[in-house]
């Protein structure tokens, strides 16, 4: 048996619920964000339901339209991109062929360009496909609606 140093018994108290700082891994965010993007929903409803403080979640937010945080497609009305087939035909005119940039006498692959709304993003054409569709991804949850 404990005592208190006088001979009586010690007092413990049990702390319930979340304590100190908490860790919030970004697919949870995104989640509780999206949420709070439904029109007609109440910012402090939806941090109070998910035990975040009203601030954080509107940090999350601003993050999330900074393009900072990305939300999960079915949340912003999208669904995964597809891709269309390119077909690329080599019977190019010979005014086209000389506007085609060289290097050492062999012809560079074009660059790839994506334009959303006022942005405009250029890639190498050896870009990987991953890459290129998290960008597109980035892009399209990051553009206003």
């Amino acid at each position: 048996m404990a005592d208190g140093g006088d001979g009586g018994p010690l007092r413990y108290s049990v702390i319930s619920g979340p304590t100190g700082r908490r860790q919030w891994p970004d697919e949870v965010k995104a989640r509780i964000v999206a949420e709070s993007f439904v029109p007609g929903v109440r910012v402090g409803d939806v941090a109070r339901r998910h035990g975040v403080l009203p601030s954080q979640l509107t940090t999350w937010r601003r993050m999330a339209k900074d393009g900072h945080l990305t939300l999960p497609w079915e949340s912003v009305g999208l669904s995964e991109p597809d891709f269309v087939p390119l077909i690329v035909e080599e019977d190019a005119a010979p005014a086209e062929a000389a506007a085609v940039p060289s290097v050492a006498g062999s012809r560079m692959e074009m660059p790839i360009e994506v334009v959303v709304g006022a942005v405009v993003v250029r890639l190498p054409a050896e870009v990987s496909v991953a890459r290129l569709s998290a960008l597109v991804r980035a892009l399209a949850e990051a553009s206003p609606r």
